[in-house]
């Protein structure tokens, strides 16, 4: 991912192809959502710190971090969630967990899933967008 986006300018790290969001925003938002979801999975409630990242996406075409921060806490987000997952118990996969305030139902390997799946989409658009803003 990091050679795909290392050499974008400001301007295409927040150019809106089309209305899109921006590779910044996807970003900021693949890791943590991430964090955000092996934390439910974990039947954990989200922390104070976790909800504050949650409103700095909501603002992130706004604020523009620059691309090194941006970097770094993606790397971060990843590294954290493979070594979460290098100790998850086989036998809680199939526990019931609880996602957000409306406490929707699902399993402990479900979230783990939809986790997968959430990122690889925003992984996409970056790869998409980083070609599109190259053009």
């Amino acid at each position: 991912m990091i050679p795909i986006v290392k050499d974008l300018s400001m301007a295409q790290l927040w150019a809106r192809p089309g209305g899109a969001a921006a590779i910044g925003f996807h970003l900021a938002h693949l890791p943590g959502s991430l964090d955000r979801l092996l934390t439910y999975s974990s039947s954990q409630p989200l922390t104070a710190k976790q909800l504050a990242a949650l409103a700095s996406e909501r603002t992130v075409h706004d604020d523009r971090p620059e691309l090194g921060r941006l970097l770094a806490r993606f790397r971060a987000g990843l590294d954290a969630a493979i070594e979460y997952l290098g100790i998850v118990p086989p036998d809680s996969l199939l526990q019931p967990r609880e996602v957000g305030r409306k406490r929707l139902p699902s399993t402990t390997l479900g979230l783990i899933f939809h986790a997968a799946e959430h990122s690889s989409r925003h992984a996409g658009q970056i790869v998409t967008l980083a070609r599109i803003v190259q053009s």
